[in-house]
């Protein structure tokens, strides 16, 4: 009877098998199936508006990148080339901010300790404000610093040293609003990147590598001056319609070296995804260090650690560009990650709002009701 019944439950599992195979078969046949509409959607949404760039689509925690014409035109290199990698912009910020939180973290209880609430007059006894202004007024843009020009190329390039130099000696030379506040500025982050030098004795880029870029494994991503010379930044184009790759331009050393910490980080679209992931999975913070971030007591607005939060925290946004330079780069994501885009555009019309039409388009079609269009 035994024997019988090992001889039956193999010819029920004999007989099973292959519908399990099948099953799978038509699994994997939809999801392809899926994929390829949506990569047909976004090329058919960028040739559309007339841009030109990469976007990483994220649907039900699945990320899928889809590329778009040219990252340099003349020497017909495709965007999503293995050889490129993109600047983040103020993407970049974010990453700032949970360097400056890992380091509220790791001095407590020592002579270095600070938190949220610490004025920066402790490493910058000489800027104006310094003792009224706090950690937090700067990761939350509230901290009445109005001063301009950081994205103006001065055809110099710049240590990080001497790019926070010239950012406080522009601090005090330019007028402030009172403080809490909220004024977008580079400036704030330039200063954080310092703190985190004068915290630790070492670098942002030393920091960079150590506590980012070695903890997620990232391949692509790098500050500006380590583009290995095997890799390129792309060229960035204008078109407001009609030619495309009209007015090409490229990111100059000299600019991107006066915003160390605010927008000279360079990479691709799944790696700076992985970053977003890795901001609540403890790989950079855990999900009590990045809701500290992110609602951090200075802030005003729904902008505080470098992300824009919406719809009751469900939803993290950031916007970033550089003034004339027809880059644009957006990042919508669900708060757990499983949806969403991180775009970045090498050809556009210089609008923020015609780029982000671009982004809203393929986010209504990944999830329809539940991003924001701004």
């Amino acid at each position: 009877m035994k024997h019988k019944i090992m001889t039956l439950t193999t010819a029920l599992f004999m007989a099973t098998t292959p519908l399990v195979t099948s099953a799978n078969q038509v699994k994997a046949a939809t999801t392809t199936n899926k994929q390829t509409e949506m990569y047909n959607f976004v090329r058919n949404t960028f040739k559309k508006h007339h841009v030109r760039g990469i976007v990483t689509v994220v649907k039900d925690g699945v990320p899928q990148t889809i590329s778009y014409g040219y990252a340099w035109y003349g020497k017909r290199i495709g965007n999503g080339s293995s050889k490129v990698v993109y600047p983040t912009a103020s993407l970049q910020k974010v990453v700032t901010a949970a360097m400056v939180v890992q380091l509220i973290n790791e001095t407590k209880g020592t002579n270095k300790e600070f938190t949220q609430n610490t004025k920066i007059s402790r490493w910058y006894p000489n800027l104006k404000n310094a003792d009224s202004i706090t950690v937090g007024n700067l990761l939350t843009h509230t901290s009445g610093i109005m001063a301009t020009s950081t994205e103006i190329d001065r055809g110099y390039n710049y240590s990080e040293d001497n790019a926070i130099k010239w950012v406080i000696n522009n601090i005090n030379a330019s007028s402030s609003d009172e403080i809490g506040n909220y004024h977008y500025n580079n400036s704030n982050y330039i200063l954080l990147t310092g703190i985190i030098k004068q915290v630790t004795g070492k670098s942002y880029e030393e920091n960079l590598q150590t506590r980012i870029i070695n903890k997620l494994n990232l391949q692509n991503t790098y500050l500006y001056q380590n583009i290995p010379k095997t890799m390129t930044d792309p060229i960035s184009y204008y078109s407001n319609g009609g030619k495309n790759y009209q007015n090409a331009t490229y990111l100059k050393k000299s600019l991107v070296s006066q915003i160390p910490g605010a927008g000279n980080l360079f990479s691709t679209p799944e790696e700076y995804y992985k970053i977003q992931v890795g901001l609540a999975d403890g790989s950079i913070l855990s999900k009590d260090d990045y809701y500290y971030m992110t609602h951090l007591k200075s802030k005003v607005i729904n902008y505080s650690g470098g992300l824009y939060l919406y719809n009751k925290d469900n939803i993290k946004n950031a916007y970033g560009s550089f003034m004339g330079q027809h880059f644009g780069t957006w990042m919508q994501l669900t708060a757990d990650n499983q949806n969403g885009i991180v775009m970045f555009l090498n050809q556009t019309d210089d609008n923020e709002n015609d780029e982000k039409d671009v982004g809203y388009e393929i986010l209504q079609h990944i999830k329809p009701n539940t991003f924001v269009k701004r």
